[in-house]
């Protein structure tokens, strides 16, 4: 046997363990990419159908092709809802994920830093309808904060009546919410930067904020990224908040597109508009989350 065959000979052996390794893996993900397609897939494609439709829940589906979104794109309500929409997108980003740095920041370092975390991290554990319960009794007519204000001889806002006020307050309230959690995670991501460039920075004059921004805030970059995407995928399917302390009102001022998907859906039964607006909520969700993430964790700016 010349010396080429018999390198391609003993190459011969190696190959049915890859493809046996590779027949394994496959046997491994397969129960995982059909849930997935189940789960998630499967209702999406159906969503999409059910949008080019009229239909009301009874009886069959009748294709409407691009009606729905028509209507979806021409209706002022939906328009209001889309920008109710970007101001949860801002919002959430600006006053959650702000504070949370803010908080982790100075409570790095310190003794029992957990447990001076500890209070902000227990509205989390609340849920949405119970947060929105608990403003709604702090910013109604005539409730605690507006008691307050009165105090001082000033007329209070209607908290939750006047747009877009009543959207902003109700992001103050998921602000509460979830400012704790991201403290948390920023302060994983402040423990698990080295000391020696910190130390290095020290000892060629940087410190407070300049400390801050040329050393520390780079080095939270990987995970400013996850707690920023996150906070933009909530803050666009934004439900349970806005439901237990406006239901969308009043009129529909301080509605957010999940809350009109839902109410087009299950209120006024049509599920043709209803789907059409989840599927538009599905696809800016989708998009915006790319777009951030190939923005972010393009080459240039892992450099």
């Amino acid at each position: 046997m010349t010396a080429p065959a018999a390198r391609h000979a003993e190459m011969l052996p190696n190959r049915k363990p890859k493809n046996s390794f590779a027949l394994a893996s496959a046997g491994f993900v397969a129960p995982a990419v059909l849930l997935a397609a189940v789960v998630l897939y499967l209702p999406f494609l159906y969503t999409t159908y059910i949008s080019f439709t009229e239909y009301n829940g009874l009886g069959d589906p009748e294709w409407v092709g691009l009606d729905n979104y028509v209507r979806m794109f021409s209706d002022p309500g939906l328009l209001n809802s889309l920008l109710n929409t970007l101001y949860w997108v801002a919002g959430t980003i600006v006053l959650p994920v702000g504070l949370g740095l803010l908080i982790a920041v100075l409570s790095h370092g310190l003794p029992g830093a957990t447990f001076f975390r500890l209070p902000f991290l227990i509205p989390y554990a609340l849920s949405g309808v119970a947060v929105g319960v608990i403003w709604s009794f702090v910013l109604q007519t005539n409730g605690a904060l507006s008691q307050i204000v009165g105090v001082f001889g000033v007329d209070a806002p209607r908290w939750l009546l006047d747009a877009p006020l009543n959207t902003f307050v109700m992001i103050v309230a998921s602000s509460w919410q979830g400012a704790g959690v991201n403290a948390l995670l920023f302060g994983i991501g402040l423990q698990s930067i080295p000391k020696e460039p910190l130390e290095a920075a020290k000892v060629d004059g940087a410190a407070g904020f300049t400390l801050f921004r040329t050393m520390t805030w780079p080095m939270l970059a990987p995970l400013t990224t996850v707690v920023v995407g996150l906070s933009i995928v909530g803050s666009l399917k934004t439900f349970d908040i806005v439901w237990g302390m406006t239901k969308g009102g009043p009129g529909g001022v301080s509605e957010t597109l999940a809350l009109t998907m839902y109410k087009e859906t299950f209120i006024t039964n049509d599920y043709g508009l209803g789907a059409a607006v989840a599927v538009f909520l599905t696809v800016v969700t989708v998009v915006a989350s790319i777009m951030y993430l190939r923005r972010q964790l393009a080459p240039e700016r892992s450099m």
